[in-house]
């Protein structure tokens, strides 16, 4: 899968059905090459250096499944707030 793909699936939260938004980023360990993270766009927001806090930090062990349209992932509200 190529990253523009991951980029087109809307990240979903199974833990309470909501839509976290967009992948924009990656978190990739330089060291092992491996993706530590996966970087999300609040929906309806547009991020940049200028807008703080308007992403979420996925971990990647968070990952449920990877679909055609969807990525499920599943955090705690708590720590999708400090995300």
């Amino acid at each position: 899968m190529r990253f523009h793909e991951l980029c087109e699936k809307q990240v979903i939260n199974i833990a309470d059905c909501c839509c976290l938004g967009n992948v924009v980023d990656l978190d990739i360990d330089e060291c092992c090459g491996k993706i530590c993270a996966l970087i999300v766009a609040k929906p309806g927001r547009f991020c940049n250096f200028f807008a703080p806090g308007c992403e979420h930090l996925i971990p990647w062990c968070n990952v449920v499944r990877i679909g055609c349209d969807i990525i499920l992932v599943d955090i705690c509200l708590e720590e999708k707030k400090r995300g």
